[in-house]
C-alpha cells in the first residue's frame, strides 16, 4: 500500500487489538459529524460512517448512474493506517485520506459513507460494486491501473520501523537479510520484499542471496495494524510501511519504536475508480483539482503532519501517471 498520525495518549497494543478486530461493515450506515480535530484513539468500528453532505461549492456534478446510492459516495478505506485513515475515540473514521474524501463528497452535493476494507481486496470491492471510490494510500502502479483508473493525489516512500535501539542493527537494506520483516499483504512493500509486481526481478529478499546473504523471512499481515503489533510482540525485526505512516508510529511512541534509517523511493498515491464509471471519475478528479487550487486539500494534510507528501493540481490532472 503506499499508503502520517495517530493514538497519543493508548498503548499501541490495545490500540491495535482492537482495531484489527474490526469488520467490514454493517448493513445500516451510521450518520457522524466530521473530525474537529487529529487527536486520535484506538477505538475501532466496523460500521461505515456517513457526513452529512452540505450544498456543493463548485459546479461540478456526477453524472445519473453513477453512484451505487443516490446522494451517496461510498468510500472504500483500508483501517487503521494512521494518520492518513484511522479512528476517533467514537469510533469514527478519521485522517487525512478520509477528510479528503469526506470534502470531495461535499462539493459534489453527496453525503460520504466510509466503508472498512480489506486492502488485499480492496480494488475487487470498487470493481464489485461495493464502493463508488477508493481513498487508501494506494500506490498507483501498472497492475492496478490495468484494473481501475487512479487519479494521483499524495505521494510517499516507504519505511522500515524497528524496536528501539535498533537492536538488529537494521541501517541499510543489507542489513535487512537474515531478518524477520513484517508487511500488510497486497501492499508494494510486499512487492518489493519478494519482488512481485512493480520489483520483479529485484525484490529486497533477492538482492540478499545474490550477495550470498540469507534471505529476508518476510511475514504477511491482513491488517497493517497486525504487522506493527508483531513488532512490538517481538515477532518480527522490523515492520515495512509508507512513511507517513511508519514515522508516525515512532513520533507518537519513540518508546518503542524508532526508524531503521532504510527509506525507499517516493510514489504517488491515487484514488480509484472502476472504469466503467468515468463520469464519475472526472467529476473527482475536477474536485481534488479544485480543492488543491483553493488551499482546501493542504489544510488538511497539515491538520495530519502529512504536507510532505502533497502534490501540485497539475499532477491531479495526471490520470493513472505514478512519476
Amino acid at each position: 500500500m503506499s499508503r502520517t498520525l495517530r493514538l497519543a495518549t493508548l498503548a499501541v497494543g490495545a490500540l491495535l487489538i482492537v482495531s484489527a478486530c474490526s469488520s467490514g461493515a454493517t448493513a445500516t450506515p451510521t450518520p457522524t459529524a466530521a473530525p474537529s480535530s487529529a487527536a486520535p484513539s484506538g477505538s475501532a468500528s466496523s460500521a461505515p460512517s456517513t457526513t452529512a453532505a452540505a450544498s456543493p461549492t463548485t459546479a461540478i456534478t456526477v453524472p445519473a448512474g453513477q453512484l451505487i446510492f443516490d446522494g451517496k459516495l461510498v468510500v472504500c478505506s483500508d483501517i487503521p493506517y494512521p494518520p492518513q485513515e484511522f479512528f476517533d475515540a467514537q469510533g469514527n473514521p478519521i485522517g487525512s485520506d478520509i477528510e479528503i474524501a469526506q470534502e470531495i463528497a461535499k462539493r459534489l452535493g453527496l453525503t460520504a459513507v466510509i466503508q472498512n476494507s480489506v486492502f488485499d481486496t480492496i480494488i475487487l470491492a470498487v470493481t464489485g460494486g461495493k464502493c463508488d471510490i477508493i481513498v487508501s494510500a494506494q500506490n498507483i502502479n501498472p497492475d492496478r491501473v490495468k484494473q481501475v483508473d487512479m487519479i494521483p493525489y499524495f505521494q510517499a516512500g516507504q519505511s522500515f520501523v524497528v524496536a528501539k535501539g535498533n537492536p538488529k542493527g537494521i541501517k541499510t537494506s543489507d542489513d535487512l537479510c537474515g531478518n524477520v520483516v513484517g508487511v500488510e499483504s497486497g501492499t508494494t512493500e510486499l512487492d518489493y520484499l519478494q519482488g512481485t509486481g512493480d520489483y520483479k526481478g529485484q525484490g529486497l529478499s533477492a538482492a540478499c542471496t545474490v550477495k550470498g546473504k540469507p534471505a529476508i523471512t518476510i511475514k504477511t499481515f491482513q491488517k497493517d495494524s497486525d504487522a506493527l503489533l508483531a513488532l512490538q510482540a517481538g515477532q518480527v525485526n522490523a515492520y515495512f510501511a509508507d512513511s507517513p505512516v511508519a514515522g508516525y508510529y515512532t513520533v507518537q511512541h519513540p518508546d518503542q519504536f524508532e526508524l531503521s534509517g532504510v527509506t525507499l523511493a517516493v510514489a504517488r498515491e491515487g484514488i480509484s475508480v472502476s472504469k466503467d464509471h468515468t463520469g464519475l471519475r472526472d467529476a473527482v478528479q475536477a474536485t481534488l483539482v479544485s480543492m488543491i487550487d483553493d488551499g482546501t486539500y493542504l489544510n488538511i494534510l497539515k491538520k495530519y503532519g502529512d504536507d510532505a507528501g502533497a502534490i501540485t493540481s497539475d499532477v491531479a490532472k495526471q490520470l493513472n501517471q505514478s512519476k
